[in-house]
């Protein structure tokens, strides 16, 4: 029997799910990024978090933070030199409440929307 996935705990969804070159109208070169790849690149790339933080960010194993870093990075570099665009779309994941025991206040932004007074 299969193991269960583990679902992957998100603290923020892109603003825009759609990523590419203006004149890209071919549909045929798209790129599924899934929102847990997405929040990888997020927590390293953006908020500067290393691999074990970003693990503890998610609620999964450093090594599923390498590889689903790894993926994410690969369908970006494969979009910059193919001129594909990319979709943020699906994935295992739940959103974050602001409540969680591995929440950082600095890189949750749930947390921080609770912080400012904003309804999320």
């Amino acid at each position: 029997m299969a193991r269960p996935r583990k679902w992957r705990r998100v603290c923020r969804l892109p603003d825009r799910k759609e990523f590419g070159p203006i004149s890209n109208k071919d549909k045929r070169h798209v790129l599924v990024m899934s929102v847990d790849e997405y929040e990888t690149i997020r927590l390293i790339d953006h908020e500067d978090l290393t691999q074990v933080e970003c693990a503890l960010q998610m609620n999964v194993a450093r090594t599923t933070v390498q590889k689903i870093y790894d993926q994410a990075r690969a369908k970006i570099a494969t979009a910059l030199v193919e001129g594909s665009t990319i979709v943020i779309d699906g994935g295992d994941y739940q959103l974050c409440t602001g409540n969680n025991q591995f929440c950082h206040t600095s890189s949750c932004h749930r947390v921080k929307e609770k912080i400012r007074g904003i309804k999320i």
